[in-house]
């Protein structure tokens, strides 16, 4: 029976994958082998030595401890373009409430609850809705940074309203490039695209090369009166830097997901509590990915989606597998296969993928391990865990 950890509200759907029969899931699942969570701040003291994978079931893992479980050879999974349509969608709200001041339009009607005469109503409307005057988004252009699941899918939403889009992306996968829209046009490097961009929405995640890349020296590309939207990550934008922006004419409206000091009551920004993958459908979605990732592993050892291992799949090729993980060092899958070969053990088929510091390995062999054999195997200096898994035959 494998064991999962929940922390945070799952979503049924989620939670439906784990066959009963196979499966013990809960938020008090002591010694789990898997767990499975949102937005819960993971602490390295709750990784118990049984966890061999975390699931977050979105696309960020800023609170997974990352680091401590590649250590512990813990695979991490995200889901990743999952939650994209429901953030694509309130993209295309920030760009509407952009373009039209109908945030403004409305609060000002709020303020004219008191008026009970219809045409007094009328008149107060007439004469000031020209303050709420906006521009359309036709004609107008929209430059992309990132286009994963999430910035393709904007590009060609805002192809759609008639906008030309512009892209950037200098680590755009295969399958990404794909999904792109051949109307959106690439651009060699961000200043051009900011110079070229009315809008500009940023889709890229967080890393060290990504923090502050909106700044004062990116900012000096933009057009004078540009808007901004941020639906990333927050520290992608340096506020300080943004504020100054604002000031000076060069970016004329902010709209982002995340609120910080300073910003929440200037009227020239726009911010939503987190609400990118608010949606029901988007939280069932990315539980059923997460789930269906765990599940793989658990069962397979096939990996998707993992921000630490190597993607790795192998189908069943009969008899029993092994799953091993190791510090990616030389000579490490010779030395495993001599101890298969002194017992005397047949590999029916293997897979040996790497990434960065850690190496993962799939073998299938004709005899079942016995203790021992797992003994051994985990003997070997840089063998971070050993894995049986069931009969796959």
């Amino acid at each position: 029976m494998y064991k999962i950890r929940t922390f945070n509200q799952i979503s049924d759907r989620g939670l439906d994958r784990f066959a009963p029969d196979r499966y013990s899931v809960g938020s008090e699942i002591a010694d789990p082998h898997g767990i499975l969570l949102r937005s819960h701040e993971l602490a390295t003291s709750e990784l118990a030595a049984s966890v061999r994978a975390v699931a977050r079931a979105g696309a960020g893992v800023n609170n997974v401890p990352v680091e401590a479980c590649t250590q512990r050879g813990v695979v991490v999974f995200n889901t990743p373009g999952a939650n994209a349509n429901s953030v694509k969608e309130l993209v295309l709200v920030a760009l509407l409430i952009a373009a039209r001041d109908v945030v403004g339009g409305i609060q000002y009607v709020t303020t004219l609850a008191d008026v009970k005469d219809e045409a007094e109503l009328n008149r107060l409307i007439e004469a000031e809705k020209q303050r709420f005057k906006g521009r359309e988004l036709y004609g107008k252009s929209l430059g992309v940074v990132g286009l994963g699941a999430i910035g393709s899918l904007v590009a060609r939403a805002a192809l759609d309203l008639g906008m030309d889009v512009i892209g950037f992306d200098p680590a755009i996968s295969v399958d990404a490039a794909w999904r792109l829209p051949s109307e959106v046009q690439r651009m060699e490097n961000l200043p051009s695209l900011f110079a070229r961009a009315d809008f500009v929405t940023l889709h890229v995640p967080l890393l060290a090369e990504t923090q502050g890349l909106i700044n004062d020296a990116s900012l000096r590309s933009f057009r004078p009166g540009s808007v901004l939207l941020n639906f990333a990550r927050q520290p992608i934008v340096d506020t300080a830097a943004l504020k100054r922006a604002l000031d000076d004419g060069t970016v004329s409206r902010y709209i982002a997901d995340f609120p910080v000091p300073g910003l929440t009551n200037d009227p020239r920004v726009h911010l939503t509590p987190h609400l990118g993958a608010s949606t029901d459908e988007a939280e069932e979605n990315c539980a059923v990915m997460a789930a269906n990732q765990l599940i793989s592993f658990l069962e397979t050892g096939n990996i998707t989606n993992s921000v630490n291992f190597p993607k790795v799949s192998l189908e069943p090729s009969g008899g029993y597998r092994l799953a091993v993980t190791n510090r990616n060092v030389p000579g490490m899958l010779g030395q495993m296969t001599s101890v298969l070969a002194e017992r005397g053990i047949n590999v029916i088929d293997m897979l040996n993928k790497s990434r960065d510091d850690v190496a993962y390995n799939l073998l299938d062999v004709a005899s079942e391990p016995v203790p021992e054999l797992i003994e051994e195997l985990c003997a070997i200096d840089s063998v971070i865990n050993v894995r049986v898994l069931n009969d796959i035959s």
